[in-house]
């Protein structure tokens, strides 16, 4: 019997690299790990996130992070404010991944 290679129930996270802009030098790639949501909790969560600051957006996103650092909330928070950038890259890299846009090799 062959391997089965794709399954419709996916897994309940996903890691995915995302480019953190650093001021005045290269972007930092860091892998995170996100939660994976169905298309109608993916349409949810969308609606639901103008709402929302950025450590609440990045706490409903994210459930690790390949850093030294520990994942918690105060980490998250110094995350965002020392690299402004650092929350509209994540919830890029999350949109990408979860809509299948980015070439899969």
């Amino acid at each position: 019997m062959a391997k089965q290679k794709f399954n419709l129930n996916p897994n309940p996270t996903f890691k995915a690299k995302v480019a953190i802009p650093v001021a005045g030098g290269k972007s930092a790639d860091i892998e995170f790990t996100f939660k994976h949501r169905s298309k109608d909790a993916l349409k949810d969560f969308i609606d639901e996130m103008k709402e929302k600051e950025d450590l609440e957006l990045l706490q409903d996103l994210v459930t690790g992070w390949d850093i030294d650092d520990p994942f918690d909330a105060e980490s998250l928070e110094k995350l965002v404010q020392n690299y402004p950038g650092s929350a509209l890259a994540i919830y890029q890299a999350y949109m990408v991944e979860m809509s299948g846009a980015r070439a899969k090799n």
